[in-house]
């Protein structure tokens, strides 16, 4: 198999919420990098979504066109949906999702990221939709779950159960942070928390320790609420053995590469915009540069 390189386009957020990267720059700049897939939340980028014009389709596939990219996945969420005073319905989410497949296909993408909630129930009444349109739906594996956590087998039962080549995952790379993301602990630090209790978090998350602990016992040792949050924030990164997804390979279609930040070196510790903007400005177009070098080089492709 041949592993294809792309951009999921809410990389770049920071500079598409700003209005300092427009839509079309944002795939030009993944075209110049070389990712020539691009994966779309029609959502947070399209006008008028849930409604995309005829003008609108017409001008993305002019820009997949003059760039040379290809629309791979596109990302649907159920959490944003609501009525004021309830949550979905069953039937309701289900007719949302298959609205969602029917924009991917008008996009011209293959895959459908589905958020980690979305019930397997929905996912079962929406795979003969998304198999009939020749789409993909895939759900996301996402930290803090893996692939033995109840909720993931309780889609894994539906997988089984239909056998149906329209379901499957799409792994997040957050379900293996090795090390404590350097941008997080900081961020913290220059939010006035306490040294040596950032200093605790990052080792005992580093030393993949029972972090589920540490909000008591940072609250114990005096820490305050910069101090219990980055503790916090330690549930919510894991640490998992790449292995595990060998299992579920024929069901992985996609991967969403997250990173927190890439150094100068190239070396990989970036959804990491959120950490460092109180400081820094953010320049998601060169993380994500160095992120593909690094890509380049371990997939053994021409710089």
């Amino acid at each position: 198999m041949t592993i294809k390189r792309g951009v999921s386009l809410y990389s770049f957020q920071e500079e598409y919420f700003l209005r300092t990267m427009s839509l079309e720059d944002c795939i030009a700049a993944a075209a110049r990098i070389g990712a020539n897939g691009i994966e779309i939340i029609p959502e947070q980028s399209i006008p008028g979504y849930p409604h995309l014009s005829d003008e609108f389709i017409q001008t993305w596939h002019g820009w997949m066109k003059t760039y040379g990219t290809t629309p791979v996945a596109t990302d649907l969420f159920l959490d944003t949906k609501r009525h004021p005073d309830r949550w979905l319905t069953t039937d309701e989410q289900v007719a949302s999702v298959r609205q969602d497949i029917d924009i991917a296909v008008r996009l011209g993408a293959s895959v459908i990221r589905a958020i980690i909630n979305t019930p397997p129930e929905v996912m079962e009444q929406a795979g003969p939709y998304a198999e009939e349109h020749g789409v993909r739906l895939l759900l996301e594996v996402h930290a803090p779950f893996h692939y033995t956590h109840p909720w993931i087998l309780r889609h894994l039962e539906v997988m089984d159960r239909t056998g149906s080549p329209a379901l499957g995952f799409m792994p997040d790379m957050g379900t293996y942070v090795k090390r404590f993301p350097r941008v997080v602990s900081q961020r913290a630090l220059r939010e006035g928390a306490r040294p040596d209790l950032v200093d605790l978090i990052v080792a005992i998350y580093d030393d993949h320790g029972d972090t589920h602990g540490l909000m008591d016992t940072v609250n114990y040792m005096g820490g305050g609420p910069v101090e219990v949050g980055l503790a916090r924030q330690a549930t919510h990164f894991t640490w998992n053995d790449p292995n595990n997804m060998l299992d579920h390979m024929s069901r992985i279609g996609h991967i969403q590469a997250k990173f927190y930040e890439m150094t100068e070196d190239l070396s990989s510790e970036y959804e990491g915009n959120r950490h460092i903007q109180d400081a820094y400005p953010v320049d998601s177009v060169e993380q994500v540069r160095r992120q593909h070098v690094m890509f380049e080089r371990l997939l053994g492709q021409p710089a």
